[in-house]
């Protein structure tokens, strides 16, 4: 009895179990959320953004606004003509103060307005600087360049490099060489100015995923981040700001975005980027904020080539790979200098 009390005992664990260490571990489920739901709230979100809706969703939301509408005028018709009979002083002050609201009210659809014409311009000089690029007449090239001009004209970074490029026009005798020196002069200054505008919104997302401790609020913080850079790109380019403006640019970047099968991120991407899968052995909140940066470069990305007067040539596109390198060594220097 005593011998088999005291024989060797073998435990034969599952092979699942034997291949789990502190590292591969699976990270703890955070209240309401999958344990892999944390890295693609950014990207389902992005692509529900990023969706057309349906055409009876919008019929339907536009018989209600316009239901909504009438509704609000009615009552405050109502609320004026029975202000004026039973108090006159307080109802024609009602009715300045209406006036006054409507006349606000011109001024910001006005803006709007110049805002959304400020993009339909910037479409049609990239779809006339297409067609001249692909033709290579001279006189359409110098036309491109004019509106090029004539859109940045009075921009303060740029006047040097006009007048560098007034001087250059002379000497240009075909329309591929005034399009390559027109870019060069006027579009670089402008692009080196929106990739910096992309490692910073890709720097702030990846410290706000890897510090914040709910689930949900970096995803609102990387929402406002990525609509306040392609704000900003729009602005770099000629594109003035405005809530529609800005909204319908977000549509068309995120649509982009999603045509081009960039939504779908993997380990490969943040392998390549400063061996985010080494980074995220020692932080899963850090992995996650590197997905996330790499996702908000690309919706950059996408805004640069929405918003540029002139499309990119084939491989002349700023890489994802590049940006997010130099926006995780500022991330690095930045700490390092505090």
């Amino acid at each position: 009895m005593d011998e088999k009390r005291n024989a060797p005992l073998v435990v034969e664990l599952p092979a699942s179990d034997q291949d789990v260490t502190p590292e591969t571990a699976p990270p703890i489920p955070e209240a309401g959320l999958d344990a892999g739901q944390r890295s693609t709230n950014f990207q389902a979100t992005t692509l529900m953004l990023g969706r057309r809706p349906g055409r009876a969703l919008r019929w339907a939301f536009g018989f209600f606004s316009a239901f909504v509408a009438m509704s609000m005028c009615l009552a405050i018709w109502e609320f004026l003509t029975g202000l004026i009979v039973r108090f006159p002083a307080l109802g024609w002050l009602a009715v300045a103060l209406l006036v006054g609201a409507s006349v606000a009210t011109l001024v910001l659809v006005g803006k709007e307005i110049s805002a959304l014409r400020r993009l339909t311009r910037l479409d049609q000089i990239q779809q006339r600087a297409s067609v001249a690029r692909g033709s290579g007449v001279l006189a359409e090239a110098q036309f491109v360049c004019a509106e090029l001009e004539a859109l940045y004209r009075g921009r303060e970074e740029l006047r040097w490099q006009m007048a560098r490029f007034a001087e250059q026009k002379p000497d240009i005798f075909d329309g591929d060489g005034m399009m390559e020196a027109a870019e060069r002069a006027l579009l670089s200054p402008l692009d080196r100015l929106a990739e910096q505008t992309i490692e910073a919104a890709a720097r702030q997302v990846t410290t706000l995923t890897a510090l914040m401790p709910l689930a949900l609020v970096d995803v609102v913080a990387t929402l406002v981040t990525n609509l306040r850079m392609i704000r900003k790109i729009a602005e770099i380019y000629g594109g003035r700001s405005g809530f529609f403006g800005s909204w319908r640019l977000t549509r068309l970047v995120l649509a982009h975005v999603i045509a081009t099968g960039a939504v779908a991120i993997g380990d490969d991407l943040i392998g390549s980027v400063a061996g985010g899968s080494v980074l995220a052995k020692f932080s899963r909140k850090f992995g996650e904020g590197v997905i996330n940066g790499a996702l908000t470069a690309r919706v950059g990305v996408a805004a640069m080539q929405l918003c540029r007067p002139l499309a990119f040539q084939p491989g002349a596109s700023p890489s994802v790979t590049g940006l997010m390198k130099r926006a995780l060594l500022g991330v690095f220097l930045s700490d390092r200098t505090r």
